[in-house]
C-alpha cells in the first residue's frame, strides 16, 4: 500500500510572493517530514518558483490541469510536458470546475489522463456527482460513467500510476461536506468498479482521496475511515496553519503505507 496523500489545490489564488509565503509557513508549521505525502498545486505562474523552492523539501508539486497534447497551436494551454519540466509529480485531471466552467468532457478527461501518463505524471482523476444528480439517485451512474470513460484504454499496469479523487460537486466550496458514510460508500463503489474493469489487487492499491470543503475541524472523521486514502483540499490549503493541521491529523491515524517516492 502507498501512503496517504493530501493535495492542496490553490485554484486561481496567489501571486508568486503569495505562494512563497504559504510555502514558508508550511515548512515552519511542519518542521519534520510527515508520514504522509503532501503535494501542492499552485497556479501555473508560480509552478517554477515553487518547484525550485521545495526541491529540498518533503513537499511535492502538482499541476491543476493540462492539455492532452504535448505541444501545438493551443494558445493559453499548459502542456503536460511543461508540468513535468518544472518538477510536477501529480496533475489534477477532470476537476469539477474544469468540467463545469470550461466544458471539459469525460472523453477530454481521458485524453488528459493518457497524456499525463505519457509524460510520467501521476493523474489525479477527479470524479463526483452534482447536487441534482444525487437527489435524482444518479450518483452511481455518474461515477460509473466518469470512471469508465476517464480510464478508457488504460492497461492494468498503468492503474498503479493513477490516483482517484472523489469530489461531490455539491460539497466543493459550499461549506457542505459529505458525511464520512457518504464518502466511504462512494469510495467503495469506485474501488469495486476499478476491480471489475482491471483486477482486485490493482484496484486495492489505488489511492482514493476525498475532496469537498475539507477543513481541520472535519478531516479527522474522514481520516478514521480506511476507505479514505487522503484528501484533496481547496480553500483550507491557502492557510499554512490550517493545511498543516489537516496533514498532522491525517498523519495521526494509522495507515499501512509505503511511499511512491519523490520524482
Amino acid at each position: 500500500m502507498k501512503p496517504r496523500l493530501i493535495i492542496g489545490n490553490w485554484k486561481m489564488h496567489g501571486t508568486v510572493p503569495d505562494a512563497l509565503k504559504i510555502i514558508t509557513g508550511l515548512e515552519h508549521q511542519l518542521k519534520t517530514a510527515p508520514e504522509v505525502e503532501v503535494a501542492i498545486a499552485p497556479p501555473a505562474t508560480a509552478l517554477y518558483t515553487v518547484g525550485v523552492s521545495i526541491q529540498e523539501s518533503f513537499l511535492l508539486l502538482a499541476g491543476q490541469h493540462c492539455h492532452w497534447e504535448d505541444k501545438g497551436a493551443f494558445t493559453g494551454e499548459i502542456s503536460p510536458a511543461f508540468l513535468a519540466d518544472v518538477g510536477c509529480l501529480y496533475v489534477l485531471v477532470g476537476h469539477s470546475e474544469r468540467r463545469q466552467h470550461f466544458g471539459l468532457t469525460d472523453e477530454g478527461t481521458n485524453k488528459i489522463v493518457q497524456a499525463s501518463l505519457r509524460n510520467e505524471l501521476i493523474p489525479v482523476l477527479c470524479v463526483g456527482e452534482s447536487e441534482a444528480e444525487r437527489k435524482n439517485g444518479k450518483t452511481w451512474e455518474v461515477l460509473d460513467r466518469q470512471l469508465k470513460v476517464g480510464l478508457a484504454g488504460l492497461h492494468t499496469k498503468e492503474l498503479e500510476h493513477i490516483v482517484i479523487a472523489y469530489e461531490p460537486v455539491w460539497a466543493i466550496g459550499t461549506g457542505n461536506t459529505a458525511t464520512p458514510g457518504q464518502a466511504c460508500e462512494a469510495h467503495h463503489f469506485i474501488r469495486n468498479q476499478l476491480g471489475k474493469r482491471f483486477d482486485a489487487p490493482s484496484a486495492n492499491a489505488v489511492r482514493i482521496l476525498y475532496g469537498g470543503s475539507v477543513k481541520p475541524d472535519n478531516v479527522e472523521a474522514f481520516a478514521r475511515e480506511p476507505a479514505v486514502n487522503g484528501c484533496l483540499v481547496g480553500g483550507a490549503s491557502l492557510e499554512a496553519a490550517d493545511f498543516a493541521a489537516i496533514v498532522r491529523i491525517m498523519e495521526r491515524v494509522p495507515s499501512s503505507a509505503t511511499t511512491e517516492g519523490k520524482k
